[in-house]
């Protein structure tokens, strides 16, 4: 009797765990959810009360809940993040500035992340790694041209800076993407610089698909004629 009771008793308790395990992963689509999640078996759920506390007005809570996520979930990048704007809430300015390097160091894919990152660059003036963050927005498809023109018109101001130089290296070795650079490029990237940039990196051996360079050409002459005549120009012989 004793024993059965027990079983039952076993039976009872991994149904409440799985219950909760099922609401914690909907709390990821379902926000209300999130506070109903038992707070031991809160992970998915965490991330969800970390956000809210962060938009709330007390600091302390919202670093208190950002820290709990860390220490149930540490790998995603997202969470790093939350965690970097609840240290800077809680004025915690240095430690959230190396947090949010960590972050992008885990999540290249990982949009916010790595804006923090490229305005950190130019804040202390390294054109290259703002460069290099740059490349990382302009390759994932879910950053805003908007955001790309934006920063590109900061990043890339200086015609003979790092950045561009940084950039152009990038552009000449990514062979597989280049006509996903072009496509891109040609809508969001400062028109003078996107054309520079192309114009270098075939000048130092890139390959672009005569193709592209057409549907580029036009593309580019939709924003701007003069560039796009230059760029046309640039490739007359090869194509």
């Amino acid at each position: 009797m004793i024993g059965r009771i027990v079983w039952i008793g076993i039976l009872i308790a991994l149904a409440l765990v799985t219950a909760a395990a099922q609401v914690d992963r909907q709390a990821r689509v379902s926000p209300p959810l999130a506070t109903m999640v038992p707070e031991p078996f809160r992970a998915f759920a965490q991330a969800r009360i970390a956000s809210n506390a962060i938009l709330g007005d007390d600091a302390e809570r919202a670093l208190a809940e950002a820290e709990r996520l860390i220490e149930r979930r540490p790998v995603p990048a997202q969470h790093m993040r939350l965690l970097a704007n609840a240290q800077f809430k809680a004025e915690q300015v240095e430690q959230s500035a190396v947090t949010v390097q960590l972050a992008a160091r885990r999540g290249w894919r990982d949009i916010l992340s790595q804006q923090a990152m490229l305005e950190l660059a130019l804040a202390a003036g390294d054109e290259a790694e703002a460069a290099r963050r740059y490349a990382a927005l302009l390759l994932n498809s879910r950053t805003e041209d908007e955001v790309l023109a934006e920063l590109g018109t900061r990043t890339f101001v200086n015609p003979d800076g790092e950045a561009r130089s940084t950039f152009t290296e990038i552009v000449r070795g990514g062979e597989r993407w280049h006509e996903y650079f072009l496509r891109r490029g040609a809508r969001a990237i400062p028109p003078e610089a996107f054309t520079a940039i192309v114009i270098d990196a075939a000048e130092q051996g890139a390959q672009f698909d005569c193709q592209a360079i057409d549907r580029t050409t036009k593309m580019l002459n939709n924003r701007d004629a003069a560039q796009a005549e230059r760029f046309s120009a640039a490739f007359a012989e090869q194509c």
